[in-house]
């Protein structure tokens, strides 16, 4: 396995496109790129070629435009390459993370991708206004949300209490299962309900991560410190909490409810009046 990544840093521009890329050639390894203190505002492109990935890095003081200038160009590179790369946030690591670590220690080369130009957005294979893939606002898939967010790494010295995707509002549990005879304890969400529509909002106590992929946002996480004891989760709309367990019932009160009165004005009739003395009482 050739230890090595092709980089690319994101270049914003004056004038329309505002955006390209340049690969860079000079350095012995990724880390003396995305450490150097020249480079604290800059962001970065690393293609992999051997895991068919494209990691995006902003830098420390990156302006949050020149992020999302990066992240379009990554996905125009994944275009390049026929959709075979798939784009990931290195910045989801934490900068101690073995992972991160390794990708930092291997070595600048040549790859299959080339730099984004001002061409490139002349064409309709990599226009910002053509193609479905652009799409801001894309329906999402709950099971494959959850899936990404349990793949990142969580933020060290807190807990999560709580994961809201879409209208959903999940909570950690910890359940045990057994592999080959083997008992481990795991934590996995578990569904509370869903919200209403409108703004949910929490209390202070809480810290709020939002994660976004391919540009759809798919989740909200709130985490608690490990040694806080917040208070519970003040939701200023409703919560519809879910009905577990199947409670049993009567089978008439089930027919009745079918049946179709013999004369069905005279019934409405008699409860209105009904409603009219109750409302008297009152």
């Amino acid at each position: 396995m050739v230890e090595s990544l092709q980089i690319f840093e994101a270049i914003e521009l004056k004038e329309v496109p505002f955006m390209e890329t340049k690969e860079i050639n000079e350095g012995g390894t990724i880390r003396e790129i995305l450490f150097n203190s020249d480079n604290e505002e800059k962001a970065y492109l690393l293609v992999d070629d051997d895991l068919k990935r494209i990691w995006t890095y902003n830098s420390e003081k990156c302006s949050f435009r020149l992020q999302i200038y990066g992240n379009i160009l990554a996905h125009m590179v994944s275009r390049q390459l026929r959709l075979f790369y798939r784009v990931y946030p290195l910045n989801i690591y934490n900068k101690n993370d073995q992972k991160f670590q390794e990708i930092l220690d291997k070595s600048i080369s040549g790859g299959r991708a080339n730099a984004i130009t001002k061409d490139d957005f002349k064409s309709p294979t990599y226009g910002m206004n053509v193609g479905p893939d652009i799409s801001v606002i894309q329906t999402l898939d709950v099971h494959k949300a959850i899936e990404y967010i349990e793949d990142i790494p969580k933020p060290e010295d807190f807990v999560r209490k709580f994961l809201i995707i879409g209208g959903n509002v999940f909570t950690d549990i910890e359940t045990t299962e057994s592999i080959l005879a083997e008992e481990k304890s795991v934590r996995k969400p578990l569904k509370l309900g869903r919200l209403n529509r409108g703004f949910t909002l929490f209390d202070d106590e809480y810290s709020l991560r939002l994660i976004v992929n391919n540009r759809s946002v798919q989740g909200l996480e709130l985490y608690v410190d490990k040694n806080s004891k917040p208070k519970a989760l003040d939701l200023n709309i409703p919560v519809f909490e879910e009905e577990r367990f199947s409670n049993a019932g009567s089978i008439d009160v089930l027919l009745n409810s079918f049946q179709i009165p013999d004369d069905p004005i005279e019934a409405v009739e008699d409860q209105s009046s009904n409603q009219d003395q109750s409302d008297d009482e009152d």
